[in-house]
């Protein structure tokens, strides 16, 4: 075929979300246990399962056309790639990651200043390195194979860089965050050359639409009902909608047809009170996708 898209879906913490997002978006990807290749059912579109941290290697290079991965690994690879755009996973987390310097909570260091000649360990060190350098600060940096918390509490290192979502965890260990280096999400990237060909920039902003659609619809419901005429501006100040409500004549009736999207939240809340303004025969919908301009 010669239309092709070579798509890369992250391998790890982002596959199984990216798969549900896809699907929510309109294509249906299968995973194989035998080998790299997940099967979707596009025929333009050939997947490949790469780890986060390869994703913006492959992509600069063109081995693939374009494929998600983690902001804080395109970085760290410093891959000269084109993003296409943010897609916050809350399937995933319904926050970014944070990369963050954690000391001991008995440590003397309170500020990325205090750590003038002293070691770090981290997995992300390209990123660590440039961050102090950028700041005049003199460190040494070490990769972590893992562990990374343990290296601190007993004594490896004076600090680490270590992601995390809330720091709880981080906390819990008896750590302390000094400082936030970067925060992180899933971004959708391409490969410059490939957006120079017309049929590729086109299907890449295709998946960027409907997936950024798909997530924009999470957690929203459409509320459809019936009403009287003369109930309809008592209803519409009780819904809380994306744009105004749409609201259409029943035929050959004093009743209208009101429709909205809302939170799905707001229903169990706001169902009763429609109730008692007048509306009858309320059904809640799903919704997998909201498109914008």
């Amino acid at each position: 075929m010669s239309n092709l898209l070579k798509f890369g879906i992250p391998k790890g913490s982002l596959e199984n979300a990216t798969i549900e997002l896809f699907k929510k978006a309109g294509w249906t990807i299968i995973p194989s246990s035998r080998n790299y290749f997940p099967s979707i059912d596009d025929e333009e579109i050939k997947c490949n399962l790469i780890r986060s941290q390869e994703m913006g290697i492959y992509v600069e290079k063109g081995t693939i056309d374009a494929g998600i991965a983690g902001k804080d690994w395109v970085l760290e690879n410093d891959s000269d790639v084109e993003y296409i755009c943010d897609l916050v996973y809350s399937k995933v987390s319904k926050r970014p990651t944070r990369w963050v310097l954690v000391v001991t909570e008995d440590s003397p260091i309170r500020k990325i200043e205090d750590l003038k000649n002293k070691t770090i360990s981290t997995e992300l060190v390209k990123f660590t390195k440039k961050y102090f350098a950028e700041r005049n600060i003199p460190v040494k940096v070490e990769f972590s194979w893992g562990a990374t918390e343990a290296k601190v509490v007993e004594g490896l290192c004076d600090a680490i860089v270590e992601v995390t979502e809330t720091g709880s965890t981080i906390k819990a260990n008896g750590l302390r965050i000094v400082e936030t280096l970067m925060t992180s999400n899933p971004v959708l990237i391409a490969n410059k050359k490939s957006l120079k060909n017309k049929w590729k920039r086109s299907k890449i902003e295709q998946i960027a639409t409907l997936l950024q659609g798909a997530l924009k619809a999470d957690n929203m419901v459409g509320i459809k009902m019936n009403a009287p005429k003369n109930k309809v501006e008592e209803i519409i100040k009780i819904l809380p909608s994306l744009n105004y409500p749409t609201i259409s004549n029943l035929y050959n009736s004093e009743w209208v047809s009101i429709e909205s999207v809302l939170n799905e939240k707001t229903v169990r809340d706001i169902i009763p009170k429609l109730l008692k303004s007048g509306a009858e025969g309320i059904i809640e919908y799903p919704i997998n996708k909201i498109i914008d301009k």
